[in-house]
């Protein structure tokens, strides 16, 4: 389990970045620890930025092929 600190740490998003993203559906949700905690699984986190990284180099692809 994540906490949010290090969820930054590893994302590079701020805190008002990824309750947003979580808003919009395009960040994993954290689960509840206790009354007043949070966090995310590592899984959950790791499986978003690989996607992210997926999605970066798919777009960076299909710019390469119209430029040519």
């Amino acid at each position: 389990i994540l906490r949010r600190p290090e969820v930054e740490n590893r994302t590079g998003l701020s805190r008002s970045t990824i309750y947003n993203m979580m808003t919009a559906g395009t960040f994993p949700r954290p689960v509840q620890l206790g009354p007043r905690a949070v966090g995310w699984t590592k899984s959950d986190v790791d499986t978003w930025i690989e996607e992210r990284i997926a999605l970066s180099r798919q777009s960076q692809q299909q710019e390469a092929g119209t430029a040519a």
